[in-house]
């Protein structure tokens, strides 16, 4: 898949301030920024849990 062109990547970035405003474009990049990681993760079958069999309580 070729990468998009630096001149493409200003005219999404244009369109998508006017449609969405500029107060609401950091907001918006945050959630594709954080949708795309969990995708990515979900995917690679990373959690942020570790797995249960190392929380042993070892106290007694």
């Amino acid at each position: 898949m070729p990468r998009p062109e630096p001149l493409d990547l200003v005219l999404i970035l244009i369109v998508a301030l006017l449609i969405f405003g500029a107060n609401r474009l950091p907001e918006m990049a945050r959630a594709m920024g954080q949708a795309i990681r969990k995708f990515r993760d979900a995917v690679t079958g990373k959690d942020n849990e570790p797995p249960a069999e190392n929380n042993h309580d070892h106290s007694t």
